[in-house]
């Protein structure tokens, strides 16, 4: 979370926020109706309702707790909502397994990267994916497309051939965005993708998930840093003990509304003066 004295308006303009594309005249390529998820007696996720369009990114946020990666987990199909709906293009699906969920064209990175320290670059890339020529593993069109998504990234690694385990942990994160790229999703999914990455890398990042954007993706962000999102989100969906708090627009964010949703803090609290009066100090 940052601080006041690091709010995302300090460091990136109001003008570089990227307008909310209309979304009443086209329907949303992924929804959920009233998802609800338990563990035991804790709910983690309490009737949840979002809409994922083409050509936008919807960033999640929230405090810790709130219910973020139970949700990532959800659209990724490594756990099964309790009760709800989610659909994709409108027709009722069912994400039971990460293979279900990647066959629909939703690819997900998780915050723990979920890489094989052993492998190297190109194998963890193609690994469940390899390409194949005549029957034999395609090793040279793999290596070619690996350099390419590295590429997109602007990654610099020594060779696509070292296990990954050498790597530094903005490369390693690095590799985990990359892999997303493979099989052409429609909704691409990043769990803290700039969390480990140095300010380089990150903007590269930031710059993929816009050519995702304009790709007509759909593109959901899971963030601490408010400054990324302001940065490429059209809309921010703000979790608070497994319920969606609130939705704002990013053209019309307004920081103090923002993280009173993510508090659950009383906007007016900071104007009120101990006897209950009103105070502009």
């Amino acid at each position: 979370m940052t601080t006041p004295s690091q709010t995302p308006s300090s460091r990136t303009p109001p003008s570089q926020t990227p307008p909310t594309p209309a979304t009443s005249a086209r329907p949303p390529v992924l929804s959920l109706r009233n998802v609800s998820k338990s563990f035991g007696a804790v709910r983690a996720l309490r009737d949840i309702n979002l809409d994922v369009f083409k050509h936008e990114v919807l960033a999640i946020v929230g405090d810790n707790g709130a219910g973020k990666s139970t949700l990532v987990e959800i659209l990724a199909g490594a756990l099964t909502p309790d009760s709800g709906a989610v659909s994709v293009d409108g027709a009722s699906v069912s994400l039971a397994s990460p293979a279900a969920a990647r066959s629909l064209g939703v690819a997900t990175v998780f915050q723990d990267l979920a890489l094989c320290d052993n492998l190297d670059v190109v194998e963890n890339l193609f690994l469940g994916n390899e390409m194949f020529l005549h029957g034999l593993l395609d090793e040279v069109s793999m290596e070619r497309r690996a350099w390419e998504l590295l590429g997109q990234l602007s990654v610099r690694v020594p060779s696509v051939r070292i296990p990954v385990a050498s790597l530094s942990a903005g490369q390693r994160q690095a590799v985990a965005v990359a892999r997303s790229l493979l099989g052409e999703p429609r909704i691409v999914i990043l769990d803290e993708p700039t969390a480990a990455l140095g300010v380089a890398q990150t903007a590269e990042v930031l710059n993929l998930i816009e050519r995702l954007r304009e790709r007509g993706h759909g593109v959901v962000l899971v963030s601490h840093n408010l400054a990324d999102v302001q940065a490429v989100a059209n809309r921010i969906a703000v979790l608070r003990l497994g319920r969606v708090s609130k939705v704002f627009a990013a053209e019309d964010l307004d920081y103090e509304a923002l993280f009173a949703a993510i508090t659950g803090a009383s906007t007016q609290a900071r104007n009120t003066t101990p006897d209950g009066e009103g105070s502009k100090a």
